[in-house]
């Protein structure tokens, strides 16, 4: 499974380290991925999701319901 969050869709960025000589070396840069468990009380379960976060404190905000509406009209399996 790739790293990238379920609700924001952030992904890895890539670039180059830059030495004192000026010579490049790809690198990465990964986002803090989280694996959370949260009980949906509409369904009567639990979600297991991948959140970076970022997102985790998006949740906090708007609650849960509302991030699985999100994560589900992107087109993913929840």
């Amino acid at each position: 499974m790739s790293t990238h969050c379920q609700l924001t869709g952030v992904k890895p960025a890539f670039g180059n380290n830059v030495s004192h000589s000026h010579r490049r070396t790809r690198r990465r840069w990964n986002p803090n991925i989280q694996r959370r468990r949260y009980w949906l009380e509409s369904e009567g379960r639990h979600v297991r999701l991948t959140l970076s976060a970022r997102a985790i404190k998006t949740i906090d905000r708007i609650g849960i319901d509302k991030a699985v509406a999100q994560i589900r009209a992107r087109g993913e399996r929840v």
